[in-house]
């Protein structure tokens, strides 16, 4: 049961990992080329299509799968297994608490400042400058948390 889980958690965070480095180098990159008026609504949309029940499970399971495969006794678990289980956890759980306390009320911002149709025209601008470069920021440091927690599980799987 330990090896199924820490595969689990392995496979989850690679997945998890691949997702956050692909917006890194790709998707933000390419937003920024945007103008103004074209960044703020691209980026509100891609914000409503992320949290969907598959990007959920793979969410949740960036923390629920280390946390099971360091918690479930293991024979043979080498205590550097072991600490490279829990070293990945706190990497996850950290790229968590970085998402939920940074990126999220950003995201919540963007969302709560588009405007109902036919209002006055809200300034995209000052939206994009409120939220892209902190947005970002959040980002980076939440992609290499989740890329060395990736390889901290993985160097634990392969020992």
């Amino acid at each position: 049961m330990a090896t199924l889980l820490l595969a689990l958690a392995v496979g989850c965070t690679g997945l998890y990992a691949g997702f956050m480095l692909i917006f890194q180098t790709g998707i933000m990159p390419a937003l920024a080329r945007l103008t103004d008026a074209e960044f703020v609504p691209a980026m509100r949309r891609i914000n409503e299509c992320v949290p969907r029940p598959v990007f959920l499970l793979v969410f949740l399971g960036v923390v629920a799968f280390p946390a099971a495969a360091f918690f479930v006794p293991a024979d043979g678990r080498t205590d550097t297994q072991k600490w490279l289980v829990l070293a990945g956890l706190v990497c996850a759980a950290l790229n968590h608490l970085v998402t939920v306390a940074g990126n999220v009320p950003l995201n919540v911002a963007l969302a709560a400042s588009e405007r109902p149709a036919g209002a006055a025209d809200e300034d995209p601008s000052a939206v994009r400058a409120a939220f892209e470069k902190r947005w970002n920021g959040f980002h980076a440091v939440r992609t290499a948390l989740i890329v060395v927690a990736f390889g901290l599980l993985t160097a634990a799987a392969v020992l």
